[in-house]
């Protein structure tokens, strides 16, 4: 199943493996893990810095 959110925490709770895009393009791909807790590129800091990243409970 493919779901498509700017809820970060959602998607670090539910997924198996994030793909975070930009301008059509893949930024930043991996598991939850992988994305969010080593914030790979410039661009998915500035976006994870800009929007809550609360833990979906």
């Amino acid at each position: 199943m493919l779901v498509v959110t700017h809820e970060m925490g959602f998607a670090r709770h539910v997924s198996n493996r994030v793909i975070f895009m930009q301008d059509g393009r893949i930024d930043a791909q991996g598991t939850p893990a992988e994305v969010f807790e080593g914030l790979p590129t410039e661009r998915f800091r500035q976006f994870a810095s800009s929007h809550q990243m609360r833990s979906a409970k």
